[in-house]
């Protein structure tokens, strides 16, 4: 007998998508590591910005992906949403970022 395949949900919204990425990042190393690439991100960014040296701005994506792939692939041992959603993956890692932050999700 022939084994149906699992129907995988469409997201077309922030607000539906939001659960599902943080249900693939509920391991503490791969949150971490989100928190860290994105800090290290944004800092660049500023810096880049400030001191207009814009050659180091891929680094601002380069070092936020970094981290993320790390913690999808050796401890969260799935493969990034961004793949599939990139525009909602990028606003979930800030969403998920502030509230790390402010202490709403564990660090």
């Amino acid at each position: 007998m022939k084994k149906e395949a699992k129907q995988e949900k469409i997201y077309t919204n922030f607000q539906d998508f939001y659960p599902f990425y943080l249900s693939q990042h509920s391991n503490i190393i791969n949150r971490r590591l989100h928190y860290i690439g994105t800090t290290i991100s944004m800092m660049l960014f500023v810096i880049s910005i400030l001191l207009t040296q814009y050659q180091y701005l891929p680094l601002v994506i380069v070092s936020g992906y970094a981290f993320a792939w790390v913690g999808h692939f050796f401890f969260e041992k799935n493969k990034p949403a961004t793949f599939k959603y990139p525009v909602m993956s990028f606003m979930g890692d800030f969403k998920m970022w502030y509230q790390i932050t402010t202490k709403q999700i564990k660090w």
